[in-house]
């Protein structure tokens, strides 16, 4: 029974620490999905979304009838005429007048084109977030592939230095038994001193660029220090690889299709109009300061006096003193602006495709020298080593041939790193 307690103690450890290590690995997807979740601007422009949206009027909304209710009550002094007789009294008089009015267009050009720019500007509203979304996702991706660069580096760098303490201590001891000059003891010192700088120099340069990933990220309750990246490149690119087009090119496609639509309104001024109306109305008169006057009761008079008018209106403009010609040009102008900026803004990416496209031939020739490279100076390294334990070589030359391994495989591994960003960035910049 104590066995099997001790089992299952480890094993529960062992699901613990690996749960830890779990929560401190972070991927690229990872860290995108994090940052568009507490990115404020992106917030921002999720609300201006629904501002849109909740303010766009469609055209029914914009057909529906304005209905008005206006009061007004008067007092009339000296000669008036009495609304009762239509005679020309001399007397005080108050006057009480109510009216309901009804007005719906009914042919309305500028509605349907007020309607077809509203639901344009709710596409401009989520394209532009998109924008937003696509420039911070690049900036998450520079961020992230320097941070694993310097992270790959380091661990380079320290497995090299496990190699460098063995030798260290290995020379420290035959120099103590005299086998050695004490100068081999100074230059592996010297060499092993200058590795661990360097080390030093790249774990500070590795926690700096990950606190930057983290802020980028606006995420503060993460432990950076315990952060391990990894590439999972493919995956992103397989997601990424289905998306529409670039967004800023939605964005300008969007920008000239909405001044296409102020163009039609502002022609939609020069266009008539066709309205129905429904008035009734009613008022109430009292004469002042006459006791003797027989006045019918409030509620008599509004029904007496009761009117109720229905029509249709014609509309149509004739001379505006040529102010919606000017609109119509500035409009055109603006439209043909627009359409020039779809052309500017897609040369814009395809000039930087072609040059990452570019970048990315170039990595993948140099891909086979630095692997080439990396070969030989691991076969020089083995000689090396072995000259170097027989004491046929100084220490001095022994590092120097130690650094030109750690510097061929870090260009191997940068280089293949180059490519996934590369192809990633080429990615977010088509989609």
């Amino acid at each position: 029974m104590n066995s099997f307690k001790k089992t299952m103690l480890i094993l529960l450890i062992m699901t613990t620490n690996f749960a830890i290590s779990q929560e401190n690995i972070w991927s690229l997807q990872n860290c995108i999905d994090k940052a568009l979740e507490n990115n404020i601007e992106i917030k921002i422009r999720q609300l201006e979304i629904k501002r849109v949206q909740k303010s766009r009027n469609s055209v029914w909304n914009q057909l529906l009838p304005t209905v008005t209710f206006n009061g007004n009550q008067s007092y009339t002094f000296g000669s008036t005429i009495d609304p009762g007789t239509n005679a020309r009294v001399s007397s005080n008089i108050q006057f009480d007048n109510f009216f309901l009015n009804a007005n719906m267009n009914l042919i309305d050009f500028s509605a349907f084109a007020n309607a077809e720019k509203n639901k344009i500007e709710i596409e401009k509203a989520k394209v532009q977030k998109e924008v937003i979304e696509n420039e911070y996702k690049l900036q998450l991706l520079e961020s992230y592939y320097q941070a694993l660069f310097t992270q790959e580096l380091l661990k380079i760098q320290k497995e090299q230095f496990k190699n460098a303490q063995f030798n260290l201590d290995r020379i420290a001891k035959e120099v103590e038994i005299g086998s050695k000059p004490k100068s081999d003891l100074y230059d592996i010192q010297l060499s092993s001193a200058q590795e661990d700088k360097r080390i030093l120099e790249t774990q500070q340069l590795y926690e700096i660029q990950k606190k930057q990933l983290f802020q980028l990220m606006n995420v503060t309750d993460v432990l950076t220090a315990d952060v391990v990246l990894i590439s999972t490149s493919s995956k992103i690119t397989a997601e990424v690889s289905e998306a529409n087009a670039n967004p800023k090119i939605k964005f300008a496609i969007l920008n000239y299709e909405s001044s296409l639509k102020d163009l039609k309104i502002s022609r939609a001024e020069n266009l008539p109009t066709l309205s129905t109306f429904y008035n009734i109305s009613s008022f109430y008169f009292r004469p002042l300061n006459q006791p003797n006057a027989v006045v019918e009761s409030f509620n008599n008079q509004l029904n007496v006096n009761k009117n109720q008018q229905v029509g249709i209106q014609l509309s149509v403009p004739v001379f505006n003193g040529f102010r919606n010609n000017k609109k119509n040009i500035a409009a055109k102008i603006t439209s043909e602006k627009n359409k020039l900026v779809i052309i500017q803004e897609q040369q814009k990416i395809d000039n930087q495709i072609v040059l990452e496209n570019q970048n990315q031939s170039n990595y993948f020739a140099l891909q086979n020298k630095f692997e080439t490279t990396l070969s030989f100076a691991k076969a020089s390294f083995a000689t090396t080593q072995a000259k170097f334990s027989s004491g046929k070589i100084e220490a001095i030359v022994y590092s120097t041939v130690k650094n030109q391994v750690l510097t061929a495989e870090y260009e191997v591994l940068k280089n293949k790193f180059q490519l996934d960003f590369i192809n990633l960035k080429i990615h977010f910049l088509r989609n």
